[in-house]
């Protein structure tokens, strides 16, 4: 009996320490320098954010790696970046309407998708924050999101093994700070870079489109570029969209950071791209499909007060017509950046 309870502890020992192996030395999780190489894609502009202070090495992207999906970033360590920005749904938050913080509190907006940052001038819907590197500065310290400060972050890294190790493999040395975090989740997020699609191929001649899809390109082009501009599908501008302000949250968008009243109700437009993948929409997750998006624009009598000119311009769209745009966004979405193994939480077996 002593002999197999003995043999029993050993062969668990060995699982555990075979699952430890697959973890740390897994190579569907390791990261090499060509795996952070920025490429800027065909037919993109210049990014707005180079790296050019903050060298990409795979040490550093690994080690942000880590923080964005470590829930010890938040105050009751129950709650990571990865929580509300799900690899799946082109790091927005699937099927939640609202942000889910710590204790169980509901923020007030959509969770936007994460991609294609380094093009972006500011960010939040209401471009609240204009440098990608202190971004995760506003979810951290937000008290119905992750509600910790990153004095206390740094005290929890300091005091754990595997981070003082992943800060000293990042940048030689075991110094913990706040610039330094931050750097690390900046090359983590910057590379999140989507320009694989269907609609990208077939710009590039790689692919083909279906009738309704080359039918719903040239409206999509006629209708709707004024505000998504193509090859990143947003001008990166705010606007009223015409949709009725939400009594309960009452959510005045950019008003709230310029102080300015005629900001009253704009927000940040948000990009096309992978549009398939995150839903629910709007600034207030308000519609659930893609369909009721395009609903709300294909009819002027749905616009309230405020609306931007602009939207005049896409007009009564016919059944057909709105099914073919529905078509071409469907095109948009690109499974090379949502399968992308470098951007998976080390932590789940894939």
């Amino acid at each position: 009996m002593k002999n197999k309870i003995t043999y029993s502890i050993f062969t668990l020992f060995i699982l555990l320490f075979l699952c430890s192996s697959f973890f740390q030395e897994n190579p569907f999780f390791k990261i090499t320098s060509k795996d952070v190489e920025l490429k800027i894609p065909i037919g993109f502009p210049k990014p707005k954010y180079t790296f050019k202070k903050n060298t990409l090495t795979p040490e550093v992207f690994s080690l942000g790696r880590k923080l964005f999906y470590d829930n010890l970033l938040s105050k009751d360590n129950t709650v990571s970046c990865g929580t509300c920005h799900q690899r799946i749904a082109a790091f927005a938050h699937i099927d939640h309407k609202l942000s889910h913080g710590i204790y169980a509190k509901i923020g007030t907006r959509n969770v936007p998708a994460l991609q294609n940052l380094i093009w972006k001038d500011t960010y939040m819907w209401d471009g609240g924050v204009n440098n990608l590197e202190v971004q995760p500065i506003n979810p951290i310290t937000s008290p119905i999101e992750m509600d910790e400060t990153l004095a206390n972050i740094i005290l929890k890294l300091k005091s754990n093994k595997d981070y003082v190790a992943l800060f000293k493999n990042a940048y030689k040395d075991t110094v913990i700070n706040s610039e330094r975090i931050l750097k690390a989740l900046t090359q983590f997020t910057g590379l999140m870079i989507s320009s694989n699609s269907r609609y990208d191929k077939y710009l590039n001649g790689k692919d083909t489109f279906s009738v309704a899809e080359k039918n719903g390109l040239k409206l999509f082009r006629a209708k709707c570029s004024n505000c998504h501009k193509e090859p990143l599908f947003t001008d990166n501008s705010y606007r009223n969209n015409g949709i009725k302000i939400d009594t309960t949250l009452k959510d005045i968008g950019r008003g709230k950071i310029t102080g300015i009243e005629k900001d009253n109700q704009l927000f940040k437009v948000p990009t096309l791209r992978n549009i398939e993948m995150t839903y629910p929409y709007m600034h207030d997750g308000r519609f659930k499909k893609l369909k009721d998006v395009i609903n709300h624009y294909s009819n002027s009598a749905n616009y309230f007060k405020g609306v931007d000119s602009s939207l005049f311009k896409i007009g009564n769209l016919s059944e057909q017509e709105k099914k073919d745009i529905h078509s071409f966004l469907l095109t948009l979405t690109d499974k090379t950046f949502l399968y992308d193994r470098r951007f998976a939480d080390p932590n789940m077996v894939q």
